[in-house]
């Protein structure tokens, strides 16, 4: 169960503690911000792409949207994400759980620049009903992350 990779990574690294299990549903930002009762864009969403036949994983703030000419600006090629049923084939987690914790070798892992403006985000912990409560900085220091990119969308002026 991917739950348990999750979880016994982040043990690995000292983070096990920070595991928060819902009975609800955290499958989409919506539903993992109702659940932990944050905003929805403090929700750290993991999205799983392709580039070239090898796996990677970007970690955005919960309402960012990936802006396709940064993107392949970065990767040099054009975003293509995971097909939904072949998401845990790559990965290790299954769509809605999805996170750097417990995964499959040679997925790289990047964060996206949008989850520099909070303190604390909430990646999932491997599975639909999970969250990591942790600070940017650990983030950084235990998603294994290849370094800080910048592909999302600036987010929408409201007035």
């Amino acid at each position: 169960m991917s739950i348990i990779k999750a979880k016994e990574y982040l043990k690995s690294v000292g983070y096990e503690d920070r595991v928060i299990e819902f009975a609800e549903s955290t499958a989409t930002v919506a539903e993992a911000a109702e659940a932990v009762g944050v905003e929805p864009a403090m929700i750290a969403k993991t999205m799983s792409f392709l580039v070239g036949d090898k796996a990677i994983l970007i970690l955005a703030e919960g309402t960012a949207r990936v802006d396709n000419r940064k993107y392949k600006d970065t990767f040099h090629v054009k975003a293509k994400m995971i097909p939904f049923d072949e998401v845990e084939q790559y990965i290790g987690h299954a769509p809605g759980g999805v996170c750097p914790f417990g995964i499959n070798e040679g997925v790289d892992v990047y964060l996206d620049e949008s989850l520099r403006q909070f303190d604390t985000v909430y990646p999932a912990a491997g599975n639909d009903h999970s969250a990591v409560r942790l600070a940017v900085p650990e983030l950084e220091k235990i998603a294994g992350a290849k370094g800080w990119i910048d592909v999302c969308k600036e987010p929408e002026k409201s007035e």
